[in-house]
Formats: structure tokens, C-alpha cells, sequence
């Protein structure tokens, strides 16, 4: 059940980020989106806090917490608001993604 409540962590958060990107680019009233930005901030952070309770190391929760979104953040960043994604940038994501997987085999999880 942990790693459900870390996958559900990692899309809302994702969501909420680029809620974010639209609403601070939205002209007129961007507010609704600002709603998106808070609630989704908040169920991540909520089901982030139940896969710990869940049984989940920080560390390990964290890092693939992050690491995931900043990856998924800047691919839909470039699908969506067509974002520089170049290959230095897809590099660092690789590189974050094996140091994440490194610090999960570390810890027996």
C-alpha cells in the first residue's frame, strides 16, 4: 500500500506544479487554478505522509518522490508548454533517477 500512496504523492504533485505553470500564466482570473495548485499540494503531501505511515523509508520515499516528479515535471513541461528539454537536461533526470535507485538498494527497502 505504500508505494500506491507514493505513486497517487508523486501525480498530484506533478499535477499541482503544472497547474502551477498555468496559472501564473494565465491572464484574466487564474484563481481556479490556484485552487488546483493548493489542493493538489496538500493530497501530495498527504499521501506522501500515509506511504511513511505505510511503512516506507524517508529517504527512499523522498528521493523517488522527487526524483520522479522533477522528471515527469519537465517531460509533460515540454509536451504541454513546449519546454526546452535538451539532452544535458535528460542526462541530469537520468542521473538523479540513479542515484534515487542507488539510495533505495542502499537501504533494504
Amino acid at each position: 500500500m505504500d508505494w500506491l500512496f507514493l505513486a497517487g504523492a508523486i501525480v498530484t504533485e506533478v499535477a499541482a506544479t503544472l497547474s502551477l505553470r498555468v496559472a501564473s500564466t494565465t491572464t484574466g482570473r487564474p484563481y481556479g487554478w490556484y485552487a488546483i495548485v493548493a489542493v493538489g499540494y496538500v493530497a501530495a503531501f498527504s499521501l506522501l505522509s500515509l506511504s511513511l505511515q505505510a511503512g516506507m523509508p524517508l529517504g527512499v520515499a523522498y528521493g523517488i518522490w522527487s526524483a520522479v516528479g522533477v522528471a515527469l515535471t519537465a517531460v509533460f513541461s515540454r509536451v504541454f508548454f513546449k519546454e526546452s528539454l535538451t539532452g544535458l537536461m535528460i542526462l541530469g533526470i537520468i542521473l538523479i533517477i540513479g542515484g534515487v535507485l542507488l539510495i533505495e538498494l542502499g537501504s533494504g527497502a
